[in-house]
């Protein structure tokens, strides 16, 4: 059991500070870090989160403040230095270099060399080393790190840090690009590294995994510690919303709107397949009705939303809309059906980060827009207007490119696109990866707003808990086949997971 006595912690941090441009994104930040223990640090996006990291990183010096280092002062004046001290980052876009092997980019900078020439040989054999003491020793050191995996990339990254004799790793999102199973060997090799005195601090979104991995909390809000050195076991949920994000959530999820008996159904799927992916999948979805497909990673959830809204070509079954059947494989039929997707990848599939936050809202409606054949810039910034004002996006500027904004800002114009479009079907895929806390309650309280104001809405979640507390009706999903269909009401997490267990084994 991990000792809270803060005379023995590793690193120590007192009230810093940090200004950039005037602005302030660091008011006074206090933490400590036990040797190995596993920190995690939480806050919604904009609370400081990535500004104090590259303080411990090198990367910006503080403006005001104190870091102790075993108990004593020291000076973070450039990432080596922080790797001389003993600290290492892994940010969550990892900065492997893809065309090198393995040994190559954990020993990029500091080279085992005799005589100006390095020593391959000991590299790998080192490599091999490091990759054990991580339980990867099945990672070959000749191997191109372009190859591997994102979990083999962050192992890579991870073998990197402790080939500088690292005693504190800081993780960023680490399970952000990783499936379940990855998620479970990702801890796997966290909990190896602090049994061996290595601290971890660890931030994330996804409260489960707080709840997995780590041993205390500190939250971030506007750029102070609103809350230091929490117990994760002995701290209510409710307690780190409410420290993030200033106000009590009583409910995450709202309550949900009954729906009409003589409710419409607007979408039906009739024995949908799409060849060695999914098989005979049917549903309808009525006006106001949320429909939830609950699964693992790699179910075939998100290749149904996909075929559904005609980004992949059915190979058997039926979509209609309206009851009027739409030809397969075709975006543009579905769009004008009134359906629209919120993609997994957002930022690759959904938005075009580079431009405004209007143009991306307005970008499915530009042939009503358009004056012969010209876009109305002074029109897309008025229906942009009225959807920002709507969602409370924030910030409220609609020059400012998407690419700046948080997950959850991100997310609100993709639903403000379709709502312009007037679509009545709504496909939802990972609606929440990214989204900070306080941000997924605005996100559940509009999809409810949404189902109440007659939108039929599919979601998909690789978080179960998120899949039932929002949907009135749920299908589970495994090996690409619907298991079972009922309401949200009668089945929980545990209930998912056995239809899921037992039909992969039938």
């Amino acid at each position: 059991m991990i000792k809270d006595d803060h005379t023995a912690s590793l690193l120590s941090v007192r009230g810093i500070e940090k200004s950039f441009a005037g602005v302030q994104a660091l008011r006074g930040v206090d933490l400590d870090v036990l040797p190995g223990e596993v920190h995690c640090l939480l806050g919604q996006n904009g609370a400081g989160k990535s500004t104090l990291i590259k303080t411990l990183a090198g990367v910006h010096e503080p403006d005001a403040g104190e870091i102790r280092w075993n108990g004593e002062p020291i000076a973070i004046t450039s990432p080596q230095a922080a790797i001389d001290h003993g600290i290492a980052t892994m940010y969550q876009e990892l900065d492997v270099v893809d065309d090198l092997t393995v040994a190559e980019n954990i020993f990029l900078g500091h080279e085992l060399a005799r005589g100006g020439v390095t020593r391959r040989r000991d590299a790998a054999r080192e490599t091999r080393r490091l990759l054990e003491r991580l339980g990867h020793g099945g990672i070959s050191p000749h191997a191109e790190v372009g190859s591997l995996s994102a979990a083999g990339k962050q192992i890579v990254s991870m073998a990197r840090a402790l080939s500088h004799d690292i005693r504190l790793i800081v993780m960023d999102e680490p399970s952000a690009v990783l499936d379940a199973e990855e998620v479970r060997n990702l801890f796997h090799v966290v909990r190896e590294l602090t049994a061996q005195g290595i601290a971890v601090i660890y931030i994330t979104h996804r409260l489960e995994e707080i709840r997995a991995i780590g041993d205390r909390i500190t939250v971030l809000k506007d750029g102070r510690s609103t809350a230091s050195n929490l117990s994760v076991a002995d701290t209510p949920t409710a307690d780190l919303i409410r420290h993030m994000t200033g106000r009590t959530v009583e409910n995450v999820f709202p309550p949900a709107t009954p729906i009409a008996p003589d409710a419409p159904v607007l979408l039906e799927v009739e024995g949908l397949g799409l060849a060695g992916v999914f098989e005979d999948v049917s549903f309808s979805v009525r006006a106001g009705e949320i429909v939830g497909l609950a699964g693992l990673v790699g179910s075939g959830r998100s290749e149904i939303l996909e075929t559904i809204y005609g980004a992949r070509r059915a190979t058997a079954g039926t979509v209609k809309r309206d009851g009027r059947p739409l030809p397969r494989g075709s975006v543009t039929a579905a769009v004008k059906a009134g359906m629209g997707l919120s993609p997994e990848e957002r930022k690759s599939q959904g938005l075009v980060l580079d431009e405004p936050i209007f143009r991306n809202i307005t970008l499915s409606t530009f042939p009503r827009i358009a004056r012969r054949g010209v876009l109305d810039e002074r029109a897309e910034r008025r229906v942009a207007r009225e959807q920002m004002d709507a969602l409370e996006l924030r910030p409220a500027d609609p020059d400012r490119p998407v690419a700046t904004l948080s997950g959850g800002n991100q997310q609100k114009i993709l639903l403000a696109r379709w709502l312009v479009e007037g679509s009545r079907v709504l496909l939802l895929d990972e609606p929440t990866r990214g989204v900070d806390v306080g941000a997924r309650a605005e996100i559940y309280g509009l999809i409810r707003r949404l189902a109440a104001s007659g939108t039929a809405i599919v979601i998909v979640s690789s978080e179960i808990p998120e899949v039932l507390g929002l949907a009135d009706t749920v299908l589970v999903i495994g090996d690409g086949r619907v298991l079972d269909r009922l309401p949200a009401s009668d089945i929980d997490e545990h209930g998912v997971l056995d239809l899921v267990m037992k039909g992969a084994a039938a």
